[in-house]
């Protein structure tokens, strides 16, 4: 696991970093999330050239975490699991899970106002509390190879040395509001990648960490309720927030996926079901408003009383009216009555457990947007820390919320909203 005193210590970069380096050595890489995320997980999956699949103590589980890391243990000769935030920052932190799992960790420290603090960090985060299983740390950002030794030298039994990064603006990955940029839109991510590998090298971390046995778990046997449906998945740079895991169900689950583009197609493909994951349609408001074929043909799915489910940024593309930051109104698919606004300042965040007339599922919510709407919400989804909630709308057989639901959370649950 590769964790940090705090987020923006540089985790992400280096667990590409490491990624790349692993697979151009003729090694299969898997990496693994921790908590909810969509960004990061597109970055790995092009450094290892495999899907990125989150795990989570509180919205995923322990057992799924098992089973999923075992079945990557199979076949893989290095799994890297990136920690969110800090190593403690969370109710089900990073420090916790690697104790459960058994899995050493790497501390990313961002050293760059630092140098003999360098190894106290690194202790009190190995002693704090239960303890975490700290095995190696790598300083982040450092501006010489002299700052690079005094960390180095301040560092404890126990703790291995993994070298140092200098500052280098080439390696960095470029952000907006949500996080990372989509890998799709970074132009040369591909030489960002190898910049960064080639840095890693220079600088010294080689070794594989040690070794680790993860029980046996057997993948889980999911009913095939869906056989014979198929799925329209949206999927552009409009909307391109999901899971690897809800995918994979809903294939277990025997439905047929089709993937199109409500920016740039004409219509909705053949299909029993749409999908509308989260993403920015928020940058693509025009688009949106000038595709009225799309917006016609989402309509008369839902006419036909069809199921559609619309998570987050799918959600605030189905209202009549998306407005922008700066006060632009824009229509929507016109799919629910009301409107999506955006704000500066970020409007929800956090781990959510939604009770649906199908079942209990959860899920999480991150966005920058407000919605307002005379619909009565068919139910709110509970943050699990007992800090707020999110409404759910229902309207015909569409379901639209804030929250990005886990389908494998619930299968019998997340089936059932794509049936009619």
């Amino acid at each position: 696991m590769i964790s940090a005193p705090a987020s923006g210590s540089g985790k992400t970069t280096v667990v590409a970093a490491l990624a790349r380096l692993h697979s151009r050595q003729g090694r299969k890489v898997r990496v693994f999330k921790c908590g909810p995320d969509f960004l990061d997980p597109q970055i790995h999956a092009i450094a290892s050239s495999a899907p990125c699949e989150n795990i989570d103590l509180s919205m995923c589980g322990e057992a799924d975490a098992r089973w999923r890391l075992a079945r990557a243990a199979r076949d893989s000769d290095l799994i890297l699991i990136e920690d969110v935030m800090g190593l403690y920052d969370s109710e089900q932190s990073g420090a916790a899970m690697a104790r459960i799992l058994g899995v050493p960790i790497l501390l990313v420290v961002d050293a760059q106002a630092m140098a003999g603090s360098f190894g106290a960090v690194c202790y009190g985060l190995k002693h704090y509390r239960d303890g975490a299983p700290v095995t190696a740390a790598l300083a982040n950002r450092v501006g010489s190879d002299y700052h690079a030794e005094l960390c180095r030298n301040s560092l404890t039994d126990g703790i291995a040395w993994s070298g140092a990064l200098m500052r280098n603006g080439e390696i960095l990955l470029p952000e907006r509001h949500l996080g990372l940029l989509p890998a799709v839109e970074i132009a040369d991510l591909e030489r960002r990648l190898d910049h960064a590998a080639d840095t890693l090298k220079q600088s010294g971390i080689h070794a594989l960490p040690p070794s680790v046995t993860f029980d046996v778990s057997p993948t889980p046997k999911w009913p095939a309720l869906l056989t014979g449906k198929t799925i329209a998945v949206a999927d552009d740079a409009a909307f391109c927030f999901r899971y690897p895991a809800n995918e994979e169900y809903l294939r277990e689950a025997g439905a047929e996926l089709v993937f199109f583009s409500p920016l740039y197609q004409d219509e909705l493909p053949a299909c029993d079901a749409v999908w509308l994951p989260g993403g920015y349609p928020e940058l693509h408001a025009e688009t949106i408003s000038e595709n009225r074929t799309m917006k016609a043909s989402l309509q008369s799915h839902v006419a036909a009383g069809k199921p559609l489910l619309a998570e987050c940024g799918g959600m605030m593309a189905c209202f009549e009216h998306l407005i922008s930051i700066n006060g632009t109104s824009h229509s929507g698919f016109g799919l629910l009555p009301g409107e999506s606004r955006m704000q500066v300042g970020l409007a929800g965040l956090g781990l959510l457990s939604a009770d649906l007339p199908e079942g209990s599922i959860t899920g999480h919510c991150f966005h920058y947007s407000t919605t307002s709407s005379p619909l009565v919400p068919i139910t709110q989804a509970r943050k699990l820390n007992g800090k707020g909630s999110e409404p759910v709308y229902r309207h015909a057989r569409l379901t639209a919320s804030y929250m990005h639901a886990y389908f494998p959370s619930n299968p019998l649950a997340s089936a059932r909203l794509f049936l009619w």
